[in-house]
């Protein structure tokens, strides 16, 4: 019997788990540590619209594999059944921008159902109506999963499957090994990786959001312009968006924030002046210049050897979008170390 640990309870650490813990049913022992579960991690505030967003460098293969993968399983979760439990919806989205250079084909246009450019007439008079000037756009539908729904969601499916979790604040790979037999850890750990895996590339990219009631909201808009903001529906409240502050550690919501949040987001939709304000809420979402999803040898300290440790992190905007893609390669690698052969007996 293997022995695998995957540290880190966000979108992507549960993910990882799941599908782990589903592929080495009765091969493997999985086990996750986290200090943090929902509702209290990062990803719980975000509206968890599928798109690519702040990916930095990652090639756009990758992402394109990652995020459709993702896309087909927010698919299945909405056409058999789970939708209302979840949180996830498939509705009408706009991206927008005010670039100079417009708006170049998207890499993951055939992955979304219905993309098309949006046409010049169509875009003056958004132009007009939201006082911005925009040179380019898309529309198309694709889904939202509120994170809200699908943490603890894949939490109760990793436990179903006999998934061990404790509760633990990992700062050290070297401590995960006492006490316990480990022959394979996954990092998850996001922005915590700056600390874990001594990673000084990573970098929190502070973002704020409001949530409102509107539920006479359906359809996604997204400017995506540095000044731009972004509206998206959930099942029960409407996401306004929202900041993208590099490097800014702030969790405190900041009121020159918020009047450029509904500021901006009354200006596309002027209903929403009407709308009730249930909260406000800061996330640090996991910035790097790209995804880090490989395997790594890890000298151990106290041990003469190595340990397998695949990494898993730095997902920007995009974990909720890549989670799913990002968790099915980490099996995949998991694979080549052959955890499927039985232990050959040493007699």
């Amino acid at each position: 019997m293997k022995h695998i640990v995957v540290i880190g309870a966000g979108v992507n650490g549960l993910s990882v788990a799941v599908q782990l813990a589903e592929r080495y049913y009765n091969l493997a022992n999985i086990t996750l540590i986290s200090d943090e579960v929902s509702p209290n991690t990062t990803g719980d505030g975000s509206a968890g619209l599928w798109g690519p967003y702040f990916c930095g460098k990652t090639p756009d293969h990758k992402i394109v594999k990652w995020s459709s993968e993702t896309h087909i399983f927010f698919h299945e979760l909405w056409r058999h059944g789970l939708a209302g439990k979840i949180g996830v919806c498939l509705q009408p989205c706009m991206r927008l921008t005010t670039d100079p250079d417009g708006y170049a084909e998207p890499s993951w246009k055939g992955i979304v159902f219905g993309c098309q450019k949006i046409a010049e007439p169509e875009l003056n008079r958004l132009s007009n109506e939201h006082g911005r000037q925009y040179t380019g756009g898309y529309h198309f539908a694709t889904f939202t999963c509120e994170p809200s729904g699908l943490l603890p969601y894949l939490f109760n499916r990793f436990l179903a499957v006999g998934g061990k979790f404790i509760n633990a604040k990992v700062t050290d790979f070297d401590a995960v090994l006492i006490g316990r037999k480990v022959d394979l850890i996954v990092n998850c750990s996001g922005l915590g990786s700056q600390e874990l895996a001594k990673d000084e590339t990573m970098l929190p990219i502070r973002g704020q959001v409001a949530r409102v009631s509107a539920p006479w909201i359906y359809e996604v808009i997204l400017d995506d312009s540095d000044d731009g903001n972004y509206i998206i529906p959930n099942s029960e409240t409407v996401i306004l968006g929202g900041t993208h502050q590099m490097n800014d550690f702030n969790r405190n919501v900041s009121q020159e924030d918020s009047r450029f949040i509904f500021d901006g987001c009354e200006r596309k939709l002027p209903s929403l002046k009407n709308a009730k304000v249930t909260g406000e809420w800061v996330g640090l979402r996991p910035g790097r210049e790209s995804v880090r999803l490989e395997l790594e040898h890890y000298q151990m300290v106290n041990e003469n050897g190595t340990i397998p440790i695949i990494h898993n992190y730095g997902h920007g905007g995009c974990g909720v979008t890549l989670c799913w893609g990002c968790a099915k390669e980490v099996v995949e690698i998991s694979e080549t170390l052959n955890w499927n052969q039985p232990t050959p007996s040493k007699l």
